[in-house]
């Protein structure tokens, strides 16, 4: 406790200092204004400002990123509350009730329930990272190569069969990541693979172009035919942002069963944002009196979702700081900018680098509290942003990415990348291929061939030596249990679709 404590007081004092806090701000600004933008989502944000961290301090771009991370999921939830708009998958879930609200004439105050839920959450998950740190430096000695190529060996699979979608497209997705992963010179042996004779490929495919062709081109270039923006004349002022004490003792254990459920799937590996506000507003509308309301405008339908997504975006440092295993691409980016930084993450990050982790958490409270002084008086500025036509965000956008790629390398060839896995990735998706667990292949899978090979070498080639230690015995058998799960799934799937016809072909009476 006292540990947790003294490390959150350094954290503050890192966090503080000026150019860490101008970072930490820049980063919520961006996030706040993305969040609010359609067609530009954070993970596209991320991967076009990731150059940036080449050049900056480790503390400094984690700061950064973080804040576009968090500032991203406040500002979603004001085009889904006051347009019906979800900027972001997450928030569609909000569009339900938080419309119906707006409608009724009460979106401000929805919007307020949403910021404090929002608040809280974050709160009771920068509390659980404090306290969790204690005991994440006391297991940090029980991982050894073995329980950390089995634990990303679960972080694979999870991140490929539960992200959403067909579990066999996301293990192929894997996969390919895998490969992409492999790439380049051979850390032990410099032999080229995968490289067909192309001496730009000998450090490997660059992260930055993977990122931002996967998912800030391919994003455009499926949309390239949205080109309208989109018109509200709606205006919220200051005062009708504050709840009634009604809607706030409605509002409040919602709330807090929203928290939990975030917090629980924040440390889950490989269980999206949208998983975790779809989770939290059915267990709501499961134990309310009164289901019918939701849909129509219930409060409670706003407050628990928000919690939800805001709880698990600040648990899900959890997995990623201290193992390795991110549990979305906005994640994975986060995780590639510390390999970028030399950081790898593991169990003793925070005696290793204590100024990364404990002036990360600083920076949640910082970063939160300045979203709400953005947030309430600026939200006038930030439904007229809706307005913006999406023509003048593309150009941009795409310039800003080939200058960013171009800057990496001093190459062309970085940009010829970015075209390429941009192309591939709207190919991709509009095959109702998720590219999320590539990049996640792409991350973990050097540092899982990694540690499997120093397994390897300690146990004189013994492949025993993954079932020998109880803990890696143990993510053996989840990783186990997890493909089981969705083998049963894909088999009753199958049944069912065999069933169809039949109930199809049987006329209806009445």
């Amino acid at each position: 406790m006292e540990a947790s404590l003294s490390g959150l007081l350094y954290g503050f004092g890192v966090a503080l200092e000026p150019h860490n806090l101008v970072w930490c701000v820049f980063g919520v600004v961006t996030g706040n204004l993305i969040g609010v933008l359609p067609g530009l989502g954070s993970v596209a944000a991320m991967a076009i400002l990731l150059p940036l961290t080449y050049v900056m301090h480790p503390v400094a771009a984690i700061l950064m990123l973080a804040g576009i991370f968090y500032g991203s999921m406040y500002g979603g939830a004001i085009g889904a509350i006051l347009l019906n708009l979800p900027v972001h998958p997450q928030h569609a879930v909000t569009c339900l009730d938080g419309y119906p609200l707006t409608r009724k004439g009460r979106g401000g105050a929805a919007l307020g329930i949403a910021m404090m839920a929002s608040f809280f959450a974050a709160s009771v998950g920068i509390l659980t990272m404090v306290f969790a740190s204690s005991l994440l430096v006391e297991a940090a000695f029980k991982f050894g190569p073995a329980e950390l190529c089995s634990i990303m060996l679960l972080g694979l699979i999870a991140g490929s069969t539960m992200a959403g979608g067909s579990a066999t497209k996301g293990i192929a997705m894997t996969l390919v990541g895998l490969v992409l992963g492999i790439v380049g010179t051979d850390p032990n042996t410099s032999t080229m693979r995968y490289t067909f004779n192309l001496l730009n490929l000998q450090d490997g495919v660059d992260l930055v172009a993977l990122a931002m062709g996967l998912f800030g081109v391919s994003e455009f270039l499926l949309h390239i035919n949205h080109m309208a923006a989109t018109d509200s004349s709606l205006k919220v002022a200051v005062g009708d942002m504050l709840p009634s004490k009604e809607e706030l003792k409605k509002s409040f254990f919602p709330m807090l069963r929203g928290t939990f459920v975030g917090t629980l799937f924040g440390a889950m590996p490989g269980t999206g944002p949208t998983i975790t506000t779809f989770v939290a507003y059915a267990l709501e509308k499961k134990i309310s009196k009164t289901p019918g309301r939701f849909g129509s405008g219930a409060i409670e339908g706003v407050a628990s979702p928000e919690a939800a997504g805001h709880s698990k975006s600040q648990v899900d440092f959890i997995p990623t700081m201290s193992l390795g295993i991110p549990g979305d691409p906005m994640m994975a980016l986060i995780l590639g900018a510390l390999l970028i930084q030399g950081i790898q993450p593991w169990p003793q990050l925070i005696t290793a680098h204590p100024d990364v982790f404990w002036g990360l958490i600083a920076s949640f409270w910082i970063g939160n509290l300045l979203l709400i002084v953005l947030n309430v008086p600026l939200i006038g500025v930030w439904v007229k942003l809706l307005r913006v036509p999406y023509r003048y965000l593309v150009p941009s956008a795409m310039f800003f990415i080939a200058v960013g790629c171009f800057s990496t390398q001093n190459s062309l060839f970085e940009v010829g990348e970015v075209l390429v896995f941009g192309i591939v990735g709207a190919i991709l998706t509009y095959l109702d291929f998720s590219v999320a667990p590539i990049l996640l292949g792409y991350v973990l899978g050097p540092i899982m061939e990694e540690n499997f090979r120093r397994a390897l070498l300690l146990s004189h080639g013994h492949l025993a030596v993954f079932v020998e230690h109880p803990i890696s015995a143990g993510f053996l058998v989840a990783c186990a249990l997890l493909l089981a799960v969705q083998l049963f799934a894909y088999i009753l799937r199958n049944r069912r679709a065999r069933k169809q016809p039949y109930r199809e072909s049987v006329p209806l009476e009445g």
